[in-house]
């Protein structure tokens, strides 16, 4: 528990707080809402009805289920599994494909403002890597394409 806790709670000792009290003021989806634009660049948007949170025009979580209490996650699928073995009262996995591929319920009524705050900083930090990976990758294509004379064509 700890180790994930760790990764969660910025400079708290997990092993003198009880998971009781870690519990006892529970997340509203404002409290969701306000931690996620709290990250560098993230902007709220909507994806089919549902706000989302986007850095760099990508999402990296949501509150698609909010009327059902959760908030989610776009992590790894190993992230995910180590979330829900280590807390599984407040991390679950969303059903079907999306959750197999690391999208994660985060149960909000269970969950502490650290802990919260975390797992969202988990999921924008997943999300600025891969967007930074996509764009050194599209940045070289573009360069190669460039140095055969494949110019992209221009809009009019």
């Amino acid at each position: 528990m700890k180790a994930v806790l760790g990764l969660l709670v910025r400079g708290m000792d997990t092993s003198i707080v009880p998971a009781k009290e870690q519990r006892e003021m529970p997340m509203t989806i404002k409290d969701f809402r306000r931690i996620a634009l709290s990250m560098e660049g993230a902007e709220e948007s909507s994806h089919m009805g549902s706000p989302d949170f986007r850095v760099g025009g990508r999402i990296f979580c949501t509150l698609a289920a909010a009327k059902k209490g959760y908030g989610n996650l776009m992590l790894k699928p190993e992230q995910q599994s180590m979330f829900i073995e280590e807390l599984p009262d407040i991390f679950v996995p969303i059903a079907g494909g999306w959750g197999r591929m690391g999208a994660t319920h985060v149960i909000l009524a269970n969950v502490s403002e650290d802990v919260l705050e975390g797992a969202i900083r988990t999921a924008y930090n997943l999300r600025v890597a891969a967007n930074a990976k996509s764009s050194a990758k599209k940045s070289s294509t573009s360069k190669s394409k460039t140095k055969l004379g494949l110019r992209p064509k221009k809009k009019r």
